[in-house]
Order: C-alpha cells, then sequence, then structure tokens
C-alpha cells in the first residue's frame, strides 16, 4: 500500500484506536456501528481524492507528453534564425563559353570557338545584424572585383551597404535574362557597382526607396591606383573622347565619375493576379579630370514590370547625359577593353520571358525568353545600336546553361561598338556553360 496520499494516513489514524480498543474492552453495538459508518464514510473520501488525484496525474501526463514537442519546435526555430543571422558561406562558379559569329571568319572556317569563361568565388558573412559579402572574378586577361561592402541592417525594414555595392538603377537586379545583359550595360547604366553608400528602405509593404551615394568608381576614380582602368566588372567612364580619337584608343583625355547620387523609387501593385512594379530611378554626379573638374552627368529612367503566372514583362526607358564641354563622346572601359559611347542619349529596352518547371531527369527549370533594346537619338549623329537576343537558360541541378542567338549592330561584342556607323546586322550563337557551387 502506497503511504503517499495523506487520506490513507488519516483512515489509518482513526482505524488503528478503535480494532485496539474492540480487543481490550467491551463496545456498545450502537457506538461501534456509528464508528463503522465513520469508517465507510472516510472510505468513500478517500476513493474520491484518488479518483481525483489519478485524473490530475493523467492531464498532467498528457501536458508534459505534449510540451517536448512545443520545445522541440521553438528550439528549432531559434535554431535557424540563428543559423540565418550567424552564417558564413562561400560560393562559386566556373564558366566556359562557346561562340559562332558572322563578323569572324576565321572563326567560321573553325566551325565556332568554345573558351574559358571564367572562375569566380563569392563570400556572405551574416552575424547578427552585420553583413558581408564580395565576388571577386578570374578571367584569362584580367581578375576584377564584382562587389565588396559590409552592410548592417537596423531592423526589418532599413539596411545600409558600405564599399563597393550595387548602384540603384532600373530593373533590379538585371534589365535582362540573357547573359550578354541589356544594351543599357555597356552604357554603365545596368548591373554598376562603385564605391560608396548605399541606404535601402522599404516603405509598408509596396514601396521600394534606394538612395545611394558613390564617391567615384570601383577603381578609385581617375587617379586610382591601378595597372588598367579597363580591368572592371562594371562599364564606367574612363575619359573624354577626342574628335580625331579611335574608338577603341587608350582614352588621351583620362576622365572619372566622382559624388554621384543616386536614387530609385518603386511601388508594387497586385490586380488581377498580376504582380507589377512600377517605378523611377535618377542619377546625378560630377566628371574629374586629371587636374580638375571636367562637367557633369545625369541619367533617368522610367520602369515598369509584371508578373503573371510564369510570364514576365519587362519596359524600361532611359535617358542619359554627359555635359562635358563639347565632346560629343566619352571613352568607357571594362573587361580589360576601351570603347566609346555618345555623350548623350536614349535607350529603350523590352524583355519577355517565359519559365517552365520541368522534371526531365536533373533539368529542374528552363526559362525561353526575348531581349530587345535600342539606343537612339545620339550626340555624335552614330548610328543606332540594335540588340534582340532569343535565347534560352537550362537549370540542371548547380548547372545553368545560356543558349543565346544574338541579332545586333553597333553593339559591343557582336562585331561592332556603341558609336559605329554599320548599316548591317551581325549575328551570334553563342553557348556559355556555368556550374555554380
Amino acid at each position: 500500500m502506497s503511504f503517499n496520499n495523506p487520506a490513507k494516513l488519516v483512515l489509518l489514524a482513526l482505524a488503528f484506536p478503535v480494532n485496539a480498543w474492540s480487543q481490550t474492552a467491551s463496545v456498545d453495538a450502537n457506538e461501534l456501528t456509528i464508528l463503522r459508518q465513520q469508517i465507510q464514510a472516510l472510505q468513500q473520501r478517500l476513493s474520491e481524492l484518488e479518483q481525483a488525484q489519478q485524473a490530475q496525474q493523467a492531464e498532467l501526463a498528457e501536458t508534459k507528453a505534449a510540451y517536448p514537442e512545443e520545445e522541440r519546435a521553438q528550439n528549432q526555430a531559434v535554431a535557424a534564425e540563428e543559423e540565418t543571422e550567424q552564417t558564413v558561406s562561400f560560393g562559386g562558379a566556373i564558366r566556359t563559353n562557346y561562340s559562332y559569329t558572322s563578323y569572324d571568319d576565321d572563326s567560321k572556317n573553325r566551325g565556332g570557338d568554345f573558351d574559358f569563361d571564367i572562375f569566380r568565388i563569392n563570400m556572405d558573412v551574416n552575424i547578427d545584424d552585420v553583413i558581408l559579402s564580395g565576388e571577386i572574378r578570374f578571367f584569362d586577361y584580367m581578375t576584377a572585383i564584382k562587389y565588396a561592402y559590409a552592410g548592417y541592417n537596423f531592423d526589418e525594414d532599413w539596411q545600409v551597404l558600405v564599399g563597393i555595392a550595387p548602384v540603384p538603377f532600373g530593373h533590379r537586379p538585371y534589365n535582362s535574362q540573357n547573359w550578354f545583359f541589356s544594351t543599357n550595360y555597356y552604357l554603365g547604366l545596368e548591373d554598376d557597382f562603385d564605391l560608396g553608400l548605399l541606404f535601402r528602405r522599404k516603405m509598408a509593404d509596396s514601396w521600394q526607396l534606394d538612395l545611394g551615394f558613390f564617391k567615384n568608381d570601383e577603381l578609385g576614380g581617375v587617379d586610382g591606383f591601378v595597372d588598367n582602368r579597363a580591368d572592371r566588372y562594371s562599364y564606367d567612364i574612363v575619359g573624354i573622347r577626342g574628335e580625331d580619337e579611335g574608338i577603341f584608343a587608350d582614352p588621351a583625355t583620362p576622365a572619372g565619375e566622382y559624388n554621384t547620387f543616386s536614387g530609385r523609387l518603386a511601388y508594387q501593385i497586385n490586380a488581377m493576379g498580376v504582380d507589377s512594379q512600377i517605378g523611377a530611378s535618377l542619377l546625378t554626379g560630377g566628371i574629374h579630370g586629371v587636374e580638375d573638374k571636367a562637367g557633369d552627368y545625369h541619367a533617368w529612367a522610367v520602369h515598369w514590370q509584371a508578373e503573371w503566372h510564369n510570364w514576365l514583362l519587362q519596359l524600361q526607358h532611359t535617358q542619359y547625359q554627359y555635359d562635358v564641354g563639347d565632346a560629343e563622346r566619352m571613352a568607357v572601359g571594362a573587361y580589360s577593353f576601351f570603347d566609346s559611347i555618345a555623350a548623350e542619349a536614349k535607350s529603350t529596352t523590352f524583355n519577355l520571358a517565359y519559365t517552365f518547371a520541368v522534371d526531365w531527369g536533373p533539368v529542374s527549370s528552363l526559362q525561353v525568353y526575348n531581349n530587345y533594346g535600342l539606343v537612339y537619338d545620339k550626340s555624335d549623329r552614330s548610328r543606332n545600336t540594335l540588340m534582340n537576343i532569343t535565347g534560352l537558360a537550362l537549370a540542371a541541378g548547380g548547372l545553368y546553361t545560356y543558349f543565346d542567338f544574338v541579332t545586333a549592330r553597333n553593339q559591343p561584342f557582336v562585331g561592332g561598338s556603341s558609336v559605329g556607323n554599320d548599316d548591317d546586322t551581325e549575328q551570334r550563337f553563342n553557348i556559355n556553360i556555368g556550374y555554380y557551387f
């Protein structure tokens, strides 16, 4: 018998003297009957207390059985949050490229060329609200840092980035789906990164505001301590072209952008099952020569993006102007290569894409697209730049491959230059194969 129940102890305490007295003395029958009734009442009460105690223990057992699951779920959520907020990760890519072009007879005679593209390494660090991120790219002919910045999340809405950070302008993150980007990229107005400070603000549920101040380009501006000012990923101004200067020559009059302010405001709309984002971008800054200020530059854009089921539509109109005296052309540099652009022009781009989710062995996604871009009304009166790319992007695990058919006129890397005067269009069939890890 268990002695943990106080009611049992009381019953025994009362029962013991009764039994002892019955053995040593005569007890009146009426008194004995009364005592037995009292004992039966105590036993009944004891039974009720035991039943109540058993019910309470069963309820407690159910609660204890459920609690570890809740605690485990909470611990997993906390662990997941800690893993998200305190992580150090490395990644990268190895890419190769095949091309067959209409403008290179030697390449056509060989049946096209297959070359190494890049090896790149990415690093991302999240420690509580501190962010560190960077990417370095290794080519056969140069090494370039695409971006490298530190950041801090003030709260769930405000974020600041410092370093080689993205310049907020136009569609984010890209105004294209193909491997070549859009015509804006070669003007320095897509996927551009400069040295400065960027504030990002998510306003309510629909507004997005980006404000940036960039001291100079990623290589330190006009007097940056570098061997070659064209060894960079992003297109930037590197000089002012003279009237008799070659399109691809090293700039005789070096120059660089500085003290640039950039802002991008976008509004998200969901109507009739279509997710749309409409926005506007603006940037303004100075152009500095080796010794003195050479002028100013400005650009603005309006952009609209719509997503419906698997469809994606992007429209953007852009205008830019470099006000540097009587100069009608500017020298730009990227990929260890100098080129030229008009000092003032307009640009319009139109992109349409559709994504298929598939289950073809390792292949999980296909995206087909057509990207069109036109640069016109150029200040140097050169012919329009046109580029249309019809392509397919295939994802299979870590393997991502672009199949692009490019038709272009006066377009860099498709047999021309942004300030070319060709009437003929050129074609390029391109396959870029990359393994991302």
